[in-house]
């Protein structure tokens, strides 16, 4: 398995070395030991783009994602809840997960949205309909909260926040009140309110629906509905949302120690050398955060340190020799970042990607 990750890299550096060579000029006066700085030099640059290439590659594949959601930043602006869940993990984020060997949460946002309007059934609200996740199941959720945001209130009073659950039937519709929440509201102030829906979701996932509603209003003495339940002008980011934060596994990662360059460095061998990702540059405005990571990839010669550790296999290549065989310098062990993305349903994701950090190499 190796010896093929070994090859396929091969064939993927060879045609980037092809590029890179066609804007390549070999000053005048050269000598032997300028020209194997040089073609180091040249070979780390294609490791550089290849590992670049790979990131890209892997996100996607992980994600399931056959090309980037096409999301601007100016969908962005008006998908992303301005609520407390959201601005807590850009304040307080925390792009690496050190510790792999505990159980990792992913926490999962999805907004809520209009009724199908073509089949829309007379007299049901427009609002509001959820998609769930698939990564959300009955025996993973650790918690499950509904926000809702109540617009200024002209006076001291209290609210009644009611949630019905929306049953559409070709012939009659239910709702059935499934939660019913007082609160004081103070005059001139405008707020973030959550619900535990935890019993709700799991009710949910018992059902054969794909799409799930419920009725929000939060009914002042007035009987003003104060609740927020699309994003109208001036209201962007403020609709509904589901909050759910779901169980995942992890395994540990093989620990191991090796070279460790910068892109001064004159080392031949096999090293891990800094390497920056800024999705801005990939255009990727999906990715709410980070927009940047230090990734790192691995470059250099194997057959020196194949020949310490593997002395009976170098033997064996040597005699062998049949291309790109022997020894190549890859990641021994990688560490994943935390993420917080729009997925193609425009959901809001927080959670782990494996491998994204290079923290040392080797030869293999």
């Amino acid at each position: 398995m190796r010896f093929l990750l070994c090859l396929g890299l091969f064939g993927l550096v060879s045609i980037i070395a092809m590029e890179i060579n066609k804007n390549t000029t070999r000053q005048p006066g050269v000598g032997v030991q300028g020209g194997e700085q040089c073609s180091t030099c040249e070979f780390r640059e294609q490791s550089r783009l290849l590992r670049l290439h790979s990131i890209k590659s892997q996100i996607l594949s992980i994600l399931r994602l056959e090309q980037a959601p096409n999301i601007s930043r100016d969908m962005i602006r008006q998908l992303l809840p301005k609520a407390p869940p959201v601005t807590q993990l850009l304040d307080q984020y925390d792009h690496r997960v050190e510790d792999e060997d505990h159980a990792a949460t992913e926490t999962i946002i999805t907004m809520a949205k209009k009724y199908d309007l073509n089949t829309q059934l007379a007299g049901m609200p427009p609002c509001c309909f959820f998609t769930l996740s698939p990564k959300i199941e009955f025996k993973n959720i650790l918690s499950a909260q509904l926000w809702v945001y109540l617009r200024l209130s002209d006076r001291v009073s209290s609210v009644f926040l009611q949630i019905s659950q929306l049953k559409p039937s070709k012939d009659v519709k239910t709702r059935v009140r499934i939660r019913s929440l007082k609160i004081d509201v103070d005059a001139g102030t405008s707020f973030w309110q959550s619900l535990d829906i935890k019993l709700l979701l799991q009710v949910w996932l018992g059902q054969s629906d794909t799409h799930y509603g419920i009725e929000i209003k939060a009914i002042d003495p007035q009987g003003e509905d104060l609740a927020v339940t699309s994003a109208e002008y001036g209201e962007e980011g403020l609709q509904p949302f589901i909050k759910v934060k779901v169980l995942e596994n992890t395994k540990r990662s093989r620990r191991d120690t090796e070279l460790h360059c910068d892109e001064e460095s004159s080392e031949i061998r096999c090293c891990r050398y800094p390497l920056t990702v800024d999705f801005e540059d990939f255009g990727w405005d999906w990715i709410i955060a980070p927009k940047r990571y230090k990734a790192n990839y691995c470059s250099g010669e194997c057959e020196y340190m194949h020949l310490q550790k593997y002395p009976h296999t170098h033997l064996v290549n040597k005699v062998h020799r049949r291309g790109p065989a022997g020894p190549c310098c890859t990641p021994t062990k990688m560490s994943p970042i935390n993420m917080l993305y729009f997925n193609r349903m425009e959901q809001i994701i927080y959670g782990k990607i494996p491998s994204m950090v290079v923290d040392h190499c080797g030869c293999s």
